[in-house]
Formats: C-alpha cells, structure tokens, sequence
C-alpha cells in the first residue's frame, strides 16, 4: 500500500487532498453528530461556504443525512470512514510515526491520531475515540478506572460508549480537584464515563492541594479512605500531562514555588508531581490520591495528551516509565522528535 501511496502522491496529489478533508469532515461529523454546518465550519477552520459544498457531495452520496437538528453520518457514511481510517493512517505516515516515537520513548504501545489539538477542538474527541477502541481490547468484565481531570479527558468522556452490557465497570478521581471548571475536573469526567458506559462511579469531594495538618485529619474520614482504597487498586489508570508552569498556574501556586519551577526548568506535571526534562522530579504538590509509587501496581497506565504545546512535557513524563501506553496527535509526535535536544 505504501508504494501505491506514494505513486499516487506524485500523480494525483489533489485526488490526496481532497481524500483527506473528506475523512477530516466524516470524522468530525462523527465525534460531533448531530452537527449543524456552522458548528462543523468552526471544528475544522473552513468558511461556511467551503463546509457547505462538501456537506452537498457527501449527502448526495449517501454518506450524511442532513436534518432540522443537524448532520448524522449514514450507516454507508461509517462504513466509509472505517475504511477510510486504515488508508489516511498510511497516507499521513502515523504508522511510522508511532513506531518512532515507541523507540523514542520506550514504551510498548503509542497510537497517534492525525491533526493538532492545540488548533482544532476536534482532535482531542479523534484522540478519545482511539483510546476507547484500545480499551474495548484490554478490559475484562470487571475493572475499575481511576481518572483525572483536563480538557482532553473531559474529551474521551464525550465520545465514551458501553463496554460488554454484562460487565461491571467503576469510574472513581484519581485525586481531588484544582478548583478549575467543573467539566473539566475529575469527579465530573468520572459521572460521565460511567453514564456512557452504562457503569457506576464513586466521588471524591476534597481539594487537590491541602496543608499538612488538614491532609492528616482527611485521611482519617472512613468515606474517603474507602474511595481512597478503589482509587489505588484501580486496574486502569486514564490521565492527562499539563505543561508545569501552565499547571502551576492553574493552581494558584506561590510566587517562591514558581521560581523554584522555573530554576529547575520544569517541563511537565501528572498526578501533583513536577518534573524536569530529565524526569526528574523538582516538586511534589501534597495531594490525595494517586501517587506515583502506586502505578506500578496497576494493569495499565494509559496516558492521553496532544497538541505541539505538549511535545516537551510529554518526553519529559515519559522519562519517569511510569505508563505504558501513549495516545496523541500528529503534532506532539512530531515536536517529541523534532528537537533532538530533547
């Protein structure tokens, strides 16, 4: 196929083109059905205009329906987009890509999704899909997922579905909220997930960073040792990595603590640590929950993160091989190789 590829690049690289923005438009009305054209315009940065030209073609041929509450692909539409993924994976060189960035980071597993999440919404939503397929070939009939909280998480909650209907699913926070929007923190993300798979969550409602005197007297709550107790024997870990200064600031984190970050250049934060981009951890914010030590008991820890923003602080947590599995974007990929300084 590869051959056939690149010979078609070389003779017909329009017909590429145009192949490509058409998988982009069926995948995006995928992830976001029912999608009216304007909303698919500002998912894909096109004109109305330009949108609506290719809703005509594709509704002519079967593969859109177009209704009062928006655009659904058609079940011919979702044939053609499955079959369609296999190829752009080709065309666009993920396959390579991934296998590099394995060897990059020496990890066992890396599924990258085409595009930038730091540019377009929908990239994010490509990027949970594929971290629900992966997990539909790894659960058993019984698991427990603890999850935190980010953007990209709030995404794979969206785009979700049910597991094996006789299964028993529990989605718990892998540790407590920073105060940020409540979609994006975790208690939320777990409510969905669970709703959309049909499984059951439990919550844990504490601040992500507490003093040394009110993390001992909250430790000692019977509730929350019991949710602490699910959290750690967790079989799947889903969780996020924030640039450090960017999360530092999320946090409200003091002045002297910021400069501490920026003296050891930090490059990334999972789980309340920093680390520097040698993997090092710098700083440790005091949280309740997941801690570090506690992922090597898991079955799996799946880490999901993209856009060009993140190419650093990825290769920077990767140094820890703490998770096992990656899923990102076109563009983070491209950032981790791209410098070799890093």
């Amino acid at each position: 196929m590869r051959e056939l590829i690149e010979l078609q690049k070389r003779v017909f690289p329009d017909v590429l083109d145009v192949m490509q923005t058409r998988y982009i438009f069926l995948s995006t009305i995928d992830t976001l059905q029912p999608v009216g054209r304007r909303g698919l315009a500002e998912n894909i940065n096109l004109t109305e205009r330009s949108v609506r030209s290719e809703v005509e073609f594709l509704q002519s041929k079967g593969f859109i329906e177009v209704t009062s509450k928006g655009m659904y692909l058609t079940k011919e539409g979702k044939l053609i987009l499955e079959r369609l993924s296999l190829f752009m994976r080709e065309l666009m060189g993920l396959n390579v890509l991934e296998s590099q960035i394995k060897d990059k980071l020496k990890i066992s597993r890396v599924i990258i999704v085409s595009g930038d999440s730091d540019q377009d919404e929908w990239v994010k939503q490509e990027m949970g899909k594929a971290c629900v397929s992966y997990l539909k070939t790894i659960i058993n009939s019984s698991c427990t997922f603890a999850v935190t909280g980010g953007t990209t998480i709030a995404a794979l909650a969206e785009v979700m579905t049910p597991f094996d209907e006789k299964g028993h699913y529990l989605f718990v926070p892998a540790r407590g909220g920073i105060g940020e929007k409540v979609e994006n923190q975790a208690n939320s993300i777990v409510a969905e997930m669970a709703r959309n798979t049909n499984g059951s969550y439990r919550l844990l409602y504490i601040p992500d960073h507490l003093s040394d005197v009110a993390y001992l007297s909250i430790m000692e709550e019977p509730t929350i040792k019991d949710v602490l107790d699910q959290i750690k024997g967790a079989d799947i870990v889903l969780h996020g990595i924030g640039d450090a200064l960017t999360m530092a600031e999320r946090r409200k984190t003091p002045k002297e603590v910021i400069q501490k970050l920026k003296d050891n250049e930090a490059a990334s934060e999972a789980f309340g640590y920093y680390f520097n981009q040698q993997g090092e951890v710098i700083h440790k914010v005091k949280t309740v929950g997941i801690q570090l030590e506690d992922l090597s008991t898991m079955q799996s820890v799946i880490t999901i993160a993209g856009g060009k923003s993140k190419g650093k602080a990825i290769h920077s947590y990767f140094q820890q091989g703490k998770s096992d599995v990656l899923i990102t974007d076109e563009a983070a990929a491209k950032e981790i190789l791209r410098d070799s300084t890093l």
